[in-house]
């Protein structure tokens, strides 16, 4: 059963008195209904320097007497007199998704499993991957699929490929679903904010290719997955969601190859929900997640 459309606020500014009672005001002056608020004040660890301040605030559409667009030219003052981030969403728009994949299937099987039964109320806009392996699988949902392949002596023109595809497919977020390439810092810096990785350990231990061999090598006793926005810096970007499993000394490689799969997929499918539910705030190399 689907809700009530509605719009969502999400801002960040510095710390103070009123910010509450501004916005606040500001949708029940209007007979704005708010349905869901999340609030979070973040102190900083320096003395002389004020904290921030994070809200998700969720108004049901059809209570205020004007648009959306005109809703964003209404609270722009406000923003600007707190010095806000901030943008304002509608649950009307269905997120555009570009998946990216290489050659391990299983988060690409889980998210169109999702996408399919209306879990991940979204728009798959396309399959990008630098193999042909899944094309026959893709198009037989119904979805684009492209091939680019990379090599090391074709990386800039990959990736601007990449870039024109996302473009030209109206994309909002691209989801990297075991994509197992390094993204050029052209494309990273392109859109902040708006690639999601799924790295298979639990950042920031065992960076890289081979976490699960890095992982067996120390005789660690709990592996994981880690939903992260991609930037330049490999593996290092602001982490969305995580989660773990227990192991122990009987485990091969192969066994947490294994285990491991089934923690990338949900953990992906729940980072990405997040993500388009405009649950996430990055503020430097954090974030703030309401769930």
């Amino acid at each position: 059963m689907h809700r009530e459309r509605f719009y969502t606020l999400t801002a960040s500014c510095p710390d103070r008195v009123g910010i509450v009672a501004r916005v606040s005001g500001f949708i029940s002056g209007h007979q704005g209904w708010i349905l869901e608020t999340s609030l979070h004040a973040q102190p900083t660890d320096e003395e002389d320097e004020i904290g921030r301040y994070f809200m998700r605030i969720e108004v049901r559409a059809d209570s205020l007497p004007f648009a959306l667009s005109e809703l964003r030219e209404r609270f722009r003052p406000i923003a600007e007199e707190f010095g806000m981030e901030w943008k304002i969403t509608d649950s009307a728009l269905k997120k555009r998704v570009v998946i990216l994949v290489s050659q391990q299937e299983h988060c690409l099987y889980d998210l169109l499993a999702r996408w399919q039964s209306k879990e991940l109320d979204i728009e798959i806009a396309c399959v990008i991957s630098n193999h042909d392996t899944f094309r026959g699988f893709v198009e037989w949902h119904g979805i684009p699929f492209h091939h680019v392949p990379v090599t090391p002596d074709n990386r800039a023109a990959a990736y601007a490929e990449v870039q024109r595809l996302f473009e030209y497919a109206q994309g909002d977020v691209m989801v990297l679903a075991r994509y197992m390439q390094i993204l050029s810092p052209e494309l990273c810096a392109a859109y902040p904010g708006r690639i999601i990785n799924i790295h298979h350990s639990f950042l920031p231990s065992f960076v890289g290719a081979r976490p699960y061999h890095q992982a067996w090598a120390k005789g660690v006793k709990l592996i994981g997955a880690t939903c992260h926005y991609v930037t330049a810096e490999l593996d290092q970007g602001p982490i969305i969601e995580q989660d773990v499993i227990r192991i122990d000394h009987t485990d091969a490689v192969s066994d947490m190859v294994r285990y491991g799969k089934d923690i990338e997929k949900t953990v992906l499918a729940r980072g990405l929900r997040y993500h388009l539910e405009d649950r996430v705030l990055v503020h430097g190399n954090k974030t703030i997640v309401f769930r």
